[in-house]
């Protein structure tokens, strides 16, 4: 019996833990908060990467439209129109901002070595 109270107290803690610490619904298939424009987000970013890419990042708006324009740059990212865009990166803004306690800020690009298998065009 004790076991069962046991299971069942891990069991309400993870639920507890889903419903995330401002009690934002996360939708379970892609792991966004369906908050805002959540789904322009699902709908244009889930067609190239895990939505993974997306949660495990942080930034402000500037550094999330950095990221899009890397993507669009290097990864073949469609343009968005500007409502488009500004919707997603106001989203990611909101939702996934920067925190002291995820990950250090990358490294300048003018300390960083030479990429020994970089391509002329990569280099810019």
């Amino acid at each position: 019996m004790t076991r069962h109270r046991l299971a069942f107290a891990i069991m309400m803690l993870g639920l507890a833990a889903v419903a995330s610490a401002d009690d934002v619904e996360i939708d379970a298939f892609t792991g966004l908060k369906k908050t805002g424009d959540w789904e322009i987000v699902r709908n244009n970013c889930i067609a190239c990467h895990s939505t993974k890419l997306i949660t495990h990042q942080r930034g402000d708006a500037d550094q999330w439209l950095d990221m899009i324009r890397w993507m669009q740059k290097k990864q073949n990212l469609w343009q968005f129109d500007a409502e488009t865009e500004q919707r997603i990166v106001t989203y990611l803004a909101e939702n996934y901002p920067p925190a002291e306690d995820r990950r250090r800020a990358a490294i300048p690009a003018d300390l960083m070595p030479p990429n020994p298998y970089a391509k002329k065009d990569d280099a810019e």
